[in-house]
């Protein structure tokens, strides 16, 4: 494939539920485009864009894959992108990219959670955008519906088809700008076009109408041309509707079966005749310190500047970065600097990209896309430069984690190796986050949900040979008073040469949340030397750390250490330490202690249908509901629920949904633990001790 010119590019992501047909949808372009001979099947597993062997023993797409090819002389960037939203992340990196995105709308189902949020990506970027209502070939089909559905959640949602005879039959679709009947064969090439029967024309005319009028809407001109010419001609309805996808005007709505094939050319056409070219889209902007911005052109001439989207690591030429060029040209042997890193770097191979096919080539020109390989600094969301600019793009915003567990090797002394591979897995995928917990003593990776996790298990046990197990998170639970109290902390060990003293009297405070703790030295007239006082400091810190009732980390709490008493020869910093430690812990148990545990903000997105089964079970959780909000067919529920409660909570909630609900949780605060909860704890804590953990 030759060198394309920007406004010969059309850079496209797919984005829809799972389950609606994105992957088969590929294929069905790839053969149309020739790229292919006969398509591929995910039942099968020998799709171009689901190649990893993961993707094809779980039937799912599960990241995100650049497949090209070529239709009218047009090159023609697909990036298929995962539909379960454990995946977002992947999602997220396509859309970034993208001069255009095709919503898949499953032609049965209608509008899915996965819809809403994946569509949100794209308003977030303003991104064009147009419908694809697959899998036309369903019985109980009702497009009419299905359009309208759309019209009240996102807007101006204008069919430019229509489809004749959904169902098992289906093969016809009314082309609404040309107003012809297009009927397929079996074999997905066009059989015929035709005039509009007389049966079809009053539905067809009511929708060209319809669109005709959405399209001169877009232009002052256009709507002029269209009273005085009781209409539109084709060429001013093709411009017409170029300017509404381009500024968001109107979202088209086509249809078809991609299983079929059956309306795959069409869309092929629409890509070429109306999505806009990387010339076509808003201009990218480069910023830097001080707030300096610069608009970057879509010029294959001017200075280089790329953006790397996504990284993976494969096993026969290692690490390739994903990049699109954005102004100037890509070329090999060239040098560059990666200005989010301040880092120099040499471009060896580039490749173009087509699911695992690779081809060698010597550059990339503005708007077109390729990968690299053996780059030393470079991650995903990076800048490469032309020159040693301080400029940089925005980078991919990956989601926040809604799922974390605890990871222990199987084996012991693999511990580096884990460290190692999520090192590797996280570089590909930034939506994975890990942290040893020195609190918890625990290896902490969070993900987008359990598959997302259970994928990341895989990847380590195939790629770096190392097996982990997947435990539940250790909550980190806060002691605190609810009272005051005072007491003596006294440490007096006498052996052969010189003894350990130390004597130190404590009163312990309540304070408000979030205060951590204050101490305050309220010693007059030298009966502790003040040499001594940051010892009793210290001894009191160590205490709080490891807590007095249940072994968790003690807040909010104020420490006057207002009495005591030393010995001349005995007395030593470790002395004062051990009984400012010994004090704490017995004064703080007639406090009337009590344990706190972390409250997280909870939001979860459900169908109004659910939403009586999903408050019952955030009730269950010990959940308190703040409010509801409506936002389309869906409702909003915000609560305020224990973190200890919401362990696998994602899996329960998809369970109560049918897989339609979404959650997203952040810390709100701590609150005081349940009495009986807290009893557990602290005979848990007792047990562990009397065994000698």
């Amino acid at each position: 494939m030759k060198e394309a010119n920007p406004d010969k590019i059309r850079n496209l992501a797919l984005i829809a539920h799972q389950g609606t047909g994105k992957t088969t949808l590929t294929e069905s372009l790839l053969h149309r485009m020739g790229n292919i001979t006969r398509m591929g099947s995910v039942e099968e597993g020998n799709t171009v864009s689901d190649y990893h062997a993961e993707e094809i023993s779980r039937q799912i797409s599960i990241s995100t894959t650049l497949v090209v090819g070529e239709h009218k002389d047009v090159k023609i960037n697909l990036l298929d992108t995962p539909g379960f939203t454990d995946f977002t992340g992947e999602v997220k990196s396509a859309v970034r990219v993208a001069d255009a995105v095709g919503v898949l709308v499953h032609a049965v189902s209608g509008i899915e959670v996965g819809t809403e949020l994946f569509w949100g990506f794209a308003e977030d970027l303003k991104l064009p955008r147009f419908f694809y209502i697959n899998q036309c070939d369903r019985e109980h089909t009702d497009f009419d519906q299905t359009v309208e559905a759309l019209s009240q959640a996102y807007g101006s949602a204008v069919p430019v088809q229509y489809p004749v005879n959904p169902g098992e039959k289906f093969n016809q679709i009314i082309d609404l700008i040309t107003m012809t009947l297009i009927t397929w064969n079996p074999d997905g090439g066009v059989k015929s076009r035709a005039d509009i029967p007389a049966e079809l024309m009053g539905k067809a005319e009511e929708l060209h109408l319809n669109l005709v009028e959405s399209v001169a809407e877009t232009d002052d001109s256009l709507m002029e041309k269209f009273f005085e010419n009781d209409g539109l001609t084709g060429d001013e309805m093709l411009e017409g509707l170029r300017k509404g996808v381009r500024e968001r005007s109107i979202f088209p709505v086509l249809c078809g079966s991609a299983q079929k094939q059956v309306g795959t050319s069409l869309l092929l056409d629409f890509l070429v005749d109306i999505i806009p070219s990387p010339h076509d889209v808003q201009a990218e902007t480069v910023s830097g310190a001080g707030g300096k911005e610069s608009e970057l052109s879509c010029d294959p001439k001017a200075e280089t500047v790329s953006l790397v989207f996504k990284t993976i690591s494969d096993k026969h030429v290692g690490d390739l970065a994903f990049f699109k060029v954005y102004q100037g040209t890509l070329k090999s042997g060239s040098d560059v600097y990666n200005t989010t890193r301040s880092k120099s770097e040499k471009i060896g191979q580039i490749f173009t990209i087509s699911g695992k096919e690779r081809t060698s080539v010597n550059s990339v020109p503005a708007g077109d896309m390729g990968a690299l390989v053996k780059l030393k600094d470079t991650h995903t969301g990076d800048t490469l430069f032309g020159s040693k600019s301080g400029l940089t793009l925005p980078g991919v915003e990956f989601p926040d984690p809604v799922i974390r567990v605890a990871m222990e090797p199987r084996e012991q002394g693999d511990e580096e190796k884990i460290g190692n591979a999520l090192h590797v897995l996280v570089e590909e995928d930034p939506s994975y986050q890990f942290k040893y917990n020195t609190e918890l003593q625990q290896l902490i990776v969070a993900g987008q949900g359990e598959l997302h996790l259970s994928v990341l298990t895989d990847r380590m046990k195939e790629r770096f040979n190392v097996e982990v197990n997947q435990v539940e998170p250790r909550i980190p639970y806060r002691e605190t008073i609810k009272g005051a109290a005072e007491g003596q902390g006294k440490y007096k060990k006498q052996s052969g040469g010189r003894g350990q003293y130390g004597d130190c009297w404590l009163r312990l405070e309540p304070m408000p949340r979030g205060n951590e703790f204050e101490f305050v030295n309220a010693i007059v007239g030298g009966v502790i030397p003040s040499k001594f006082i940051p010892a009793v400091e210290k001894g009191i810190i160590s205490a709080m750390v490891e807590g007095a009732i249940a072994g968790y980390k003690v807040v909010d709490i104020k420490i006057t250490c207002f009495d005591g008493s030393y010995h001349t020869v005995d007395s030593s910093e470790n002395a004062f330490k051990v009984a400012a430690s010994m004090g704490f812990k017995k004064v703080f148990k007639n406090a009337r202690p009590v344990m706190l545990e972390p409250i997280e903000d909870v939001e979860v997105r459900v169908p109004e249908e659910f939403m009586g089964d999903v408050m019952g079970d955030i009730s269950s959780r010990r959940g308190k509901i703040m409010g509801m909000d409506a936002a389309g067919k869906f409702q909003v529920i915000r609560a305020k629920v224990p973190l200890a409660e919401l362990y696998k909570y994602l899996s329960a909630l998809r369970s109560l949904t049918g897989g339609r609900g979404l959650y997203k949780g952040s810390f709100s605060h701590y609150e005081a633990v349940p009495p009986d909860i807290q009893a557990k704890l602290v005979q848990e804590y007792e047990e562990r001790r009397a065994e000698g953990n």
